[in-house]
């Protein structure tokens, strides 16, 4: 899969291609439908397949405290796309000079000039442009007239709801991953690399392998049965806390931090993912380091149980 970084380099494909604009938040079973679709018609017409993203998502840059948590970032975000059938990804900064572009010139100057679009699939919904301006009724217009199709991407369904990564956030935020994995198509994850963290964990008998979040707000919160895969040939289980860690007064960044059942290599630096299983309960303050340190010695048991139970 080849990146493109912004519209300013040279024309995609003298062919052109078919193509797709959205978030991709999640990459869940709703969007692999859409790119499986996308490629078959590039197949058909002999064109290569393009995803086209914005970063920072539309609202993020808009509505930066009222943004919906992301799903995944950037980068785990490209290697799913990786995994499908997508030539290319069109890689868009999102700021005042992409937002107040007239969706004329939109449609003209990246659509056009540098895809050189021939099939393009996108929501009904979809806006663009400066004041929103540009709709699906806006690009089919242009594409009959510039000879290139566009159509409205298909719902899938899961157990009778259209799949969107909106629904996946509220099965999170109520901690049924079973219900976001089914959407998902996967379990979530969270993947990064391990940092070095405050090591309370050591002093309280539960080491924890801690990774920065590196997001405003998180869709997951709490304490879970998770496996860490990345170590060996088969992921790890144990438990995680994703939050705040108020007892310990930890500020204001989300950190994941994870306790592995019988392990204590050294993994500072290593590239991991995080598979989220069960939630076991909230994160909550505790009255002191004690009862905190009780409290964890419960869900280390709870976890257990959880995995022998498989």
């Amino acid at each position: 899969m080849h990146l493109i970084l912004g519209s300013a380099s040279a024309p995609l494909s003298e062919r052109g291609c078919v193509a797709t604009i959205g978030n991709f938040d999640g990459v869940h079973v709703g969007h692999r439908a859409v790119v499986e679709g996308l490629a078959a018609a590039g197949r058909r017409l002999g064109l290569p397949t393009c995803v086209v993203l914005f970063e920072p998502q539309p609202r993020e840059y808009f509505s930066p405290d009222d943004a919906p948590p992301r799903l995944m970032r950037l980068r785990e975000k490209l290697d799913r796309l990786a995994e499908l059938p997508v030539d290319c990804v069109l890689l868009l900064r999102f700021n005042r000079a992409l937002a107040d572009l007239p969706p004329e010139a939109f449609i003209e100057d990246i659509l056009i000039g540098k895809l050189g679009v021939k099939y393009l699939v996108v929501g009904d919904d979809f806006r663009f442009g400066q004041r929103r301006r540009g709709d699906f009724a806006m690009l089919r217009e242009f594409g009959l007239r510039r000879g290139f199709e566009v159509v409205d991407t298909a719902s899938v369904l899961v157990e009778g709801e259209r799949v969107s990564s909106t629904l996946i956030r509220e099965a999170l935020a109520a901690g049924d991953l079973e219900r976001a994995a089914r959407l998902l198509g996967r379990p979530y994850l969270v993947c990064g690399r391990v940092v070095h963290g405050a090591k309370l964990g050591r002093t309280l008998g539960f080491p924890t392998a801690n990774l920065l979040m590196r997001r405003k707000n998180t869709p997951v919160q709490g304490v879970f049965a998770v496996t860490m895969a990345g170590l060996g040939a088969a992921p790890r289980p144990g438990i995680a806390n994703v939050g705040l860690r108020p007892t310990v007064g930890g500020g204001q960044r989300v950190l994941l931090e994870t306790f592995l059942f019988d392990f204590s290599e050294d993994i500072y630096g290593r590239l991991v993912e995080v598979i989220f299983h069960r939630k076991i309960r909230d994160e909550r303050r505790f009255a002191g380091i004690e009862e905190l340190r009780v409290q964890i010695g419960k869900d280390v048991t709870a976890a257990r149980e959880y995995f022998q139970g498989r």
